[in-house]
């Protein structure tokens, strides 16, 4: 929801990236802390945020994360982000950079972490390429995103949205891409799956994942 997309769409969405932090905490508030927590418990080493938006993970990483560098295009919300990044229990790099173009080596990182961000990037499939580019042999990522619901009446809903007003109003977010279905066409194993709404009540815009993805310990697929 971040909106991480090239840096010409970046400067495009001034006013989102001053709403954005009072809708973050308004998710906070009616229980996305808690996800933010389950997404990054049990997490070590180096780690990649992407789309870091204000800062709002940052104080759940673990304290086994040794090094965490955070990829936000906006400048309003990345200099949020370097705010919460000097009170976070880990060190925290904050950084300009994209979903598509992360400022990284490949095999850089044990893991990449999304979260709200794969419903606005343009192109999914290049961000999630992306993602794999940097991991580490056996990598993971670390997914938390509102996806496709599970009906076909609200999924044309949601089809209807993104093509209208949707993206425009919600800094380029899609309420019905199938997430889950991208990060396996990535080359990657889901291992944990979770589904929820939020709020607890079905509407478009309620229907969330928290899981967890694996890149093969060999890069040809062995292992």
């Amino acid at each position: 929801m971040t909106g991480v997309s090239t840096a010409k769409a970046s400067k495009r969405r001034p006013l989102f990236s001053r709403v954005y932090p009072l809708l973050a905490r308004a998710m906070d508030d009616a229980g996305l802390a808690e996800r933010r927590q389950a997404l990054l418990a049990g997490l070590s080493g180096r780690v990649v945020e992407v789309g870091a938006g204000n800062g709002a993970t940052f104080a759940h990483y673990p304290p086994s994360v040794e090094h965490v560098l955070a990829v936000e295009p906006q400048p309003r919300l990345r200099a949020m982000a370097a705010g919460a990044a000097a009170g976070a229990p880990v060190p925290i790099e904050v950084r300009a950079g994209t979903a598509e173009q992360l400022p990284l080596a490949g095999g850089a990182v044990d893991a990449v972490v999304f979260a709200m961000v794969l419903c606005s990037v343009p192109d999914p499939a290049a961000a999630l390429a992306e993602a794999v580019r940097v991991l580490k042999p056996g990598g993971q990522i670390r997914f938390l995103e509102h996806v496709r619901a599970d009906t076909p009446g609200l999924a044309r809903v949601q089809d209807l949205l993104d093509a209208t007003i949707w993206p425009h109003l919600v800094g380029g977010c899609h309420l019905g891409r199938d997430t889950v279905a991208a990060i396996q066409r990535a080359g990657l194993t889901v291992e944990n799956l979770q589904r929820f709404l939020l709020p607890a009540v079905r509407t478009p815009s309620s229907f969330h994942v928290l899981g967890t993805a694996r890149l093969p310990a060999l890069r040809g697929g062995a292992g």
